[in-house]
């Protein structure tokens, strides 16, 4: 598929080693910040994913995708957070570790601080897991707090693609998929498979049928792929949790997953990501940002001359501003 070659060959995190942020030290940092100041998070969870794929599932598909972005555009990547927000239907299912949304946000806050004071003020937070209406919180909270100028996007690589996680099963011909994407089911599986096939085992792949309390036609699945009144997430009730009704682990059909079916979803995805990447970087250089008068009124321009600096060039930390962060 074009210049993404799939599967993806070598182990999760065996790109350049100079890629990933905590493999350098503060001088390749400040020579990285030089030529490119964007960071990716990726932003993941510990989660059953059934029988066959396994519990980081989450991370290292998102993993895998911005290590092939970071290689093709010089972007760095920060260290994954591999513990997530959970929807109350996964409370319970063993596999399965549910991070307050408390604690997760305070996390992804004190991260995008602590980012921002290295230098990296340009931030995109990669996600695969069922938590995109829990970070857009922390991005705001964080927003809020400092209030300093930044460039922080959340990313979740489902919602560019709904017409082809949606699938045959709700009459989209055009997509590659015979089911649409739920969990740990035929799309995820077949993602899986085409980025980072060490780790499943396929011959132990299941099948389960998704089912709901009400009539489906109002409520979403995941990614809200489908464009139903209610989202995925904005019901309780409507649907039984995991560990009642799919003890096996997977929501779906993951005995028809095939790496091939994931091919053209991975490549709009980091045709979507690269081009992104791009397109910030051509409008912001490396060391510049919006004008910060357009986006806040707290500092005065001496105040924010010393934070944009940072503490060891003469200017100030961010944790002047608040603290703890």
């Amino acid at each position: 598929m074009g210049k993404w070659k799939f599967p993806r060959e070598g182990k999760i995190e065996s790109a350049d080693p100079k890629l990933y942020l905590q493999n350098m030290n503060m001088t390749d940092v400040k020579e990285r910040l030089k030529i490119n100041d964007l960071i990716i998070l990726v932003v993941g969870s510990v989660e059953n994913h059934g029988p066959s794929c396994p519990l980081g599932q989450d991370t290292y598909q998102c993993t895998r995708m911005a290590e092939i972005i970071a290689e093709n555009t010089g972007c760095t990547l920060a260290p994954p957070v591999y513990y997530g927000s959970h929807p109350f239907h996964h409370v319970g299912m063993p596999g399965t570790i549910v991070i307050p949304e408390d604690i997760f946000n305070g996390q992804l806050r004190a991260i995008m601080a602590g980012l921002w004071n290295m230098g990296f003020r340009k931030q995109i937070i990669f996600n695969n897991h069922g938590q995109e209406y829990v970070i857009p919180t922390a991005i705001h909270q964080f927003a809020k707090r400092y209030q300093v100028p930044a460039i922080i996007l959340n990313y979740n690589w489902y919602h560019g693609i709904s017409e082809l996680i949606s699938g045959k099963d709700v009459g989209n011909l055009e997509s590659g998929f015979d089911t649409t994407f739920v969990h740990a089911d035929e799309v995820e599986t077949s993602f899986a498979m085409a980025l980072f096939p060490e780790f499943v085992a396929e011959q132990k792949r299941q099948d389960t049928t998704p089912r709901g309390f009400l009539d489906s036609k109002f409520f979403d699945k995941a990614g809200n792929c489908l464009h139903r009144p209610i989202t995925w997430y904005g019901a309780i009730g409507a649907g039984p949790v995991e560990f009642a009704a799919y003890p096996e682990g997977c929501v779906g059909a993951q005995t028809i997953a095939t790496a091939e079916k994931a091919e053209k979803a991975i490549t709009i995805i980091l045709d979507t990501f690269e081009e992104m990447v791009h397109m910030i970087l051509e409008k912001y250089p490396p060391g510049t940002l919006p004008e910060w008068k357009e986006m806040t009124q707290k500092f005065n321009e001496k105040e924010m001359e010393l934070l944009l600096k940072g503490p060891l060039n003469g200017g100030k930390h961010i944790y002047t501003i608040i603290y703890p962060p």
